[in-house]
C-alpha cells in the first residue's frame, strides 16, 4: 500500500505455510474477510499473479491453495508476500470510510492551519486505527488515533487532513 495515486490496494498477505501439503495461511484485510478470494491478486510489483482457492477458515485467517504451490517448502517461500487488488475491483468506500492507501502521503495540519507533516503509515492493532505522522520538525514519528475527534477533517481529493491532537502530542 503506497500513495493514494496507486491503482493497487493492499488486501491481504501470505503468512506462511499451513500444514505440510503446500497450503498457505492467508490474512485478509478486507472488511468482509472472504472477499479476498474474489479478487484477481498480484504481488506489490504487479508482475506476479497469485491465484488461490479457499480451503478452510482457520484461526486469524484462511488456509488456501495457491496455484503452483505443492510442498510446505514452496508455501514457506511465499511468506510475507503482500496481496494487492486493483482499485477497480474494490467496492466504493462509503461516507467517512477510507482505504488506507488513500490516507498515506496526505499532508497533516493542526486545527490552526500549521502543517505538521504527512501520513507515513496507517496501523490497525485491533483497538482502533492509528495514523503514523512523520515530518521535518518531528524528532520521531507520532501516532494519532484515527477517530472523528482526533481527525475531524479528511480531504483525500485535496491531499490533506486536519487533526486535533491530544494536548502535548506534538
Amino acid at each position: 500500500m503506497t500513495q493514494s495515486t496507486s491503482d493497487k490496494v493492499l488486501v491481504g498477505t501470505i503468512a506462511g505455510a499451513f500444514g505440510v501439503q503446500g497450503d498457505v495461511r492467508i490474512k485478509s484485510f478486507c472488511s468482509f474477510a472472504p472477499d479476498i478470494f474474489g479478487y484477481a491478486l498480484t504481488d506489490e510489483s504487479g508482475t506476479r499473479s497469485i491465484e488461490m482457492v479457499l480451503v478452510q477458515q482457520i484461526k486469524n485467517g484462511f488456509a488456501a491453495q495457491v496455484e503452483g504451490v505443492v510442498t510446505k517448502e514452496d508455501a514457506d517461500a511465499l511468506r510475507g508476500i503482500d496481496l494487492f487488488a486493483t482499485r477497480e475491483q474494490l467496492p466504493q468506500a462509503g461516507d467517512d470510510e477510507f482505504y488506507y492507501a488513500d490516507l498515506i502521503g496526505l499532508a497533516v495540519f493542526d486545527t490552526g492551519g500549521t502543517e505538521l507533516g504527512t501520513v507515513k503509515h496507517v496501523m490497525d492493532h485491533g483497538a482502533g486505527d492509528l495514523l503514523e505522522i512523520q515530518g521535518p520538525k518531528l524528532k520521531d514519528t507520532v501516532l494519532v488515533p484515527f477517530t472523528k475527534a482526533a481527525v475531524p477533517t479528511v480531504d483525500v481529493t485535496g491531499g490533506r487532513l486536519v487533526i486535533d491532537p491530544p494536548e502535548g502530542l506534538f
